[in-house]
C-alpha cells in the first residue's frame, strides 16, 4: 500500500490524540493509509491555525491605536508575498491529491485472491451471501483474507459502513457497487448503514466478526449451512436473520411502524381493510410472505412489506417460520414425541431369571424305562436249544 512506502518518505509525525476519538480503533490494512493521511491533513491545519492566529495576535497588539503613537507606513503591494501565499498552498494541495489519489485507486482495486461476499440491503437490514450458499445478517470473515462486498439494494439507497476498516460504499437500487478489506485483527467490529433510508434507518445495524484461523471461519459456515433439526428453533433463527425482527415482535407488542405480532397470528381470525376476515393459518402466513398486500389486517394501513419469493425464503424455510409462529401462539401445544423404551441389560437380566424360573416350575415329561439289551457270548446258551430241551422234557 501506498502509505507504507511513499507516506512516511514525505512526513513521520504520529497521529493527533483526537483521531483515534474521531475514527476509533483500526482493524484493517487500508485504515492504516487513512489514518496517516487524515494526521497529515490535520498537523498542516494545526501549523497554519497557530501562525495564522499568532500573527494576528501580534500586529493586534504592535499596530493597534493609541495616544502619541503615529503609524507606520506600510507596503500596499508585494509580488514576493503574493507568491509564497499562492506557490506553498498550491504544492501542498497538489501533495493531498496525489496522496489521496492512490489512496482511493488502492481503495478501488481489491486483490485477484479476493473472497467474494454478496450484500443485499433492505429496508432496514443487511443480507450477507456466501459462496456456499449460507446466508446470514452478521459478515464473517478471516485475519488475513482480502474480501470483496459486491453490493446491492432491494429497495431504497443504502450506504454500507465499517468505521474499523474506513470503509464505506453507497448500496444503490438497480446496479451492483463494490468495496474490499482486508482485516488484520480477529474480532467483532461495527457495521451500519450511513445513508439515510427512512424512519428505522437509526437501527440498520450489524456487526462485522473476523476469525483468527481459516479453519475456525470454515467451521462456521458449515454451522450456519446446517438447519437445525427442529422446526421451532430453525425458524427462530430465520426470524432474525431473514429481517422479521425488525417489524413484527414476539411479545404481542406492536411496534410503532411495524407489522402485527407474532404472538397474536396463527389460529386467530384476523380483521382485513376493506372488509371480510381470514384465519391465521399456514395459507395466510405462506401469503404473507409471497404476497404481502393481498390481505392487509385492520390497523396496518399504509405499512409497506416487501414480498420475499422463493430466491429469498426457500420452502423449506417458509415451514420452519410456520412451526416457529405457531409456537408463539398461547393455544399451542408442543407435540411430544413417543420415544420407544428400551430394555436396559439388568431388564433383560430380569426377564432371562423369570423365564428360566418358569422353565424350572414346569414338570419334566417322564422318561421311558430303558431296555437293556443283553449282548450274546459263547457262555450263554441260545434260546433255541433251550426250548428244544423244554420239549424233551430235560433240564437245561
Amino acid at each position: 500500500m501506498f502509505a507504507n512506502h511513499l507516506l512516511p518518505a514525505l512526513i513521520n509525525l504520529p497521529a493527533l490524540p483526537l483521531a483515534g476519538f474521531w475514527f476509533g480503533e483500526a482493524a484493517s490494512t487500508g485504515a492504516q493509509d487513512v489514518d496517516q493521511l487524515f494526521a497529515l491533513i490535520n498537523w498542516m491545519c494545526l501549523f497554519f491555525f497557530v501562525l495564522i492566529i499568532g500573527m494576528m495576535c501580534v500586529f493586534l497588539f504592535k499596530y493597534m491605536k493609541r495616544d502619541g503613537h503615529k503609524e507606520e507606513w506600510s507596503p500596499s503591494h508585494s509580488n514576493m508575498l503574493e507568491i509564497v501565499w499562492s506557490v506553498i498552498p498550491t504544492l501542498l494541495v497538489a501533495l493531498l491529491f496525489v496522496l489521496g489519489f492512490k489512496g482511493f485507486i488502492d481503495m478501488r482495486t481489491p486483490p485477484a485472491n479476493a473472497y467474494d461476499i454478496g450484500v443485499t440491503a433492505y429496508k432496514w437490514r443487511f443480507q450477507f451471501d456466501y459462496p456456499n450458499g449460507a446466508q446470514d445478517e452478521e459478515l464473517h470473515a478471516v485475519v488475513g483474507q482480502p474480501v470483496r462486498l459486491v453490493q446491492q439494494s432491494n429497495d431504497v439507497l443504502h450506504s454500507l459502513y465499517i468505521p474499523a476498516f474506513r470503509t464505506k460504499m453507497d448500496v444503490v437500487p438497480g446496479r451492483y457497487t463494490y468495496q474490499w478489506f482486508e482485516a488484520t485483527k480477529a474480532g467483532t467490529y461495527d457495521l451500519f448503514c450511513a445513508e439515510y433510508c427512512g424512519k428505522d434507518h437509526s437501527n440498520m445495524n450489524s456487526n462485522v466478526v473476523i476469525h483468527e484461523t481459516q479453519a475456525e471461519f470454515d467451521a462456521w459456515l458449515a454451522k450456519i449451512n446446517t438447519p437445525p433439526d427442529n422446526p421451532i428453533e430453525w425458524g427462530e433463527q430465520l426470524y432474525t436473520r431473514k429481517g422479521c425482527k425488525q417489524c413484527h415482535s414476539t411479545d404481542g407488542t406492536a411496534r410503532p411502524g411495524g407489522g402485527p405480532s407474532f404472538q397474536e397470528t396463527y389460529g386467530k381470525t384476523h380483521q382485513l381493510i376493506g372488509g371480510g376476515t381470514v384465519v391465521g393459518n399456514e395459507n395466510y402466513i405462506l401469503d404473507s410472505l409471497r404476497k404481502p398486500q393481498s390481505q392487509i389486517r385492520t390497523g396496518y394501513k399504509g405499512i409497506t412489506m416487501p414480498a420475499f419469493p422463493r430466491s429469498l425464503v426457500k420452502d423449506k424455510e417458509v415451514d420452519a417460520l410456520i412451526a416457529f409462529i405457531k409456537s408463539l401462539s398461547p393455544d399451542y401445544v408442543p407435540e411430544v414425541e413417543t420415544v420407544p423404551e428400551v430394555e436396559t441389560p439388568e431388564e433383560e437380566g430380569t426377564i432371562q431369571d423369570e423365564v428360566a424360573t418358569e422353565s424350572a416350575e414346569e414338570p419334566e415329561p417322564e422318561e421311558e424305562p430303558e431296555v437293556e439289551s443283553v449282548e450274546k457270548t459263547d457262555e450263554m446258551p441260545d434260546e433255541e436249544p433251550e426250548e428244544s430241551a423244554k420239549e424233551n422234557g430235560e433240564t437245561p
